[in-house]
């Protein structure tokens, strides 16, 4: 693959690819210490639930080396955004070590190892000459290597299998359109770019044979939570009997958690929604960045211990 790592550690320094430039530029910035790195996080520098995790856990790393308050990181680094598990969980497995460097280091190649054992438990889902869909990037700079919903595809395309891919532009960020779109044809696959608004259309046209999503939270009851728009794609889905699949690792299992309804929902800056197309004066703008499609839309859960059909099954995936 050509696409750049989202996170580089070296010889105790973090430097971030900074998402927010892609494609135009590929631009690392250093990140010195936890207060900055949950600012990348925050003005999403650094995005996607995996890669947050792993950013935060070398911004807890980068605590421990400087002698700061290894509870005050903590802090800082998990309120930097409040949907996605992996970010806390990354930030207590480190609070937790007794050696913050070489935990972060850990939390990073597992997350790699993970991708490829999501792939390899998705990637029977797929057959050459496949239409599928996706929805804002669960790709490779969203985590450390092939990415989660991505992980079966590129799998597939080593295979030698020919996959149609419709990528979701992903207002109002688009992060399928700058990054997963990119990323994916760097990589050598069939890209098709679309607005949100067409893929119920290229649905009933037959096109699309199934949608993988990434996801930033699955509640016990297996809710996923994911990038604002997902559940209505997973409505549209079921209507036109399209099977539809959440593809992520264990660390965003979230089992203390009964039901997606109880998740904080992050609303982001109104801007997003106004830069560029602007509104009309005086009318108010909302800007959820997730939403949360119920375990009944859900077809089957792609996760790096299995794939599972059932939320119940989902169980083997809490810690301990």
């Amino acid at each position: 693959m050509k696409v750049p790592p989202s996170i580089r550690w070296q010889e105790g320094r973090l430097w971030l690819l900074d998402q927010r430039r892609l494609p135009a530029e590929v631009v690392y910035v250093e990140r010195k210490n936890a207060a900055e790195v949950a600012d990348a996080i925050a003005r999403m520098q650094v995005r996607g639930a995996p890669a947050i995790g792993v950013a935060a856990a070398y911004g807890m790393a980068l605590a421990g080396r400087a002698g700061h308050d290894p509870e005050a990181a903590a802090a800082t680094l998990v309120a930097a955004r409040p949907t996605a598990s992996n970010l806390a969980w990354a930030v207590n497995r480190v609070l937790a070590a007794a050696d913050p460097v070489r935990e972060a280091e850990a939390i990073h190649r597992e997350d790699v190892a993970m991708c490829r054992a999501i792939g390899a438990h998705g990637v029977g889902l797929l057959r050459d000459g496949m239409g599928v869909l996706t929805h804002c990037n669960a790709g490779a700079l969203a985590v450390s290597a092939l990415g989660t919903a991505t992980a079966p595809m590129y799998l597939a395309h080593e295979a030698g299998a020919h996959l149609r891919v419709f990528v979701d532009e992903t207002r109002p960020v688009l992060q399928g359109a700058r990054l997963t779109a990119w990323e994916l044809s760097e990589a050598g696959l069939d890209v098709t770019l679309i607005c949100d608004g067409m893929a119920a259309h290229l649905m009933a046209e037959g096109a699309v044979d199934l949608v993988i999503t990434g996801a930033d939270r699955v509640t016990a009851n297996g809710d996923v939570v994911n990038k604002i728009g997902t559940r209505g794609l997973a409505i549209a889905a079921g209507y036109h009997g399209v099977p539809f699949y959440a593809a992520f690792p264990s660390s965003t299992f979230d089992p203390a958690t009964a039901v997606g309804a109880d998740v904080e929902i992050e609303e982001r800056n109104p801007d997003e929604v106004t830069d560029p197309i602007p509104a009309a004066p005086g009318v108010r703008v909302r800007n959820p960045a997730f939403d949360v499609t119920p375990a009944e839309l859900v077809t089957g859960w792609i996760t790096d211990r299995g794939l599972f059909s059932k939320p119940a099954e989902l169980g083997v995936l809490a810690p301990g």
